[in-house]
């Protein structure tokens, strides 16, 4: 996955999480349980880019960067 797929992707999830917090329109309430798993795919996509990022300035391959797990991701300060 280059820079250009996982930014296409966040955008995808981004609009998915705004389709769900605004909800269906006929007043139910969203879906929580993926509300969640689409905040947290979209932490580890963020996440995914700045390694990405941070390997690419430093000289480093972009292309060994991972996916870290939701618990280390999840674990962040802000």
């Amino acid at each position: 996955m280059n820079d250009e797929d996982i930014l296409t992707r966040i955008q995808a999830l981004v609009d998915e999480e705004h389709s769900l917090r605004e909800g269906s329109g006929d007043g139910q309430a969203p879906d929580h349980a993926r509300l969640r798993q689409v905040e947290i795919s979209l932490d580890q996509c963020w996440d995914l880019l700045r390694q990405r990022r941070a390997k690419k300035d430093s000289g480093e391959n972009p292309d060994e960067a991972e996916t870290r797990p939701v618990s280390e991701v999840e674990g962040y300060k802000q």
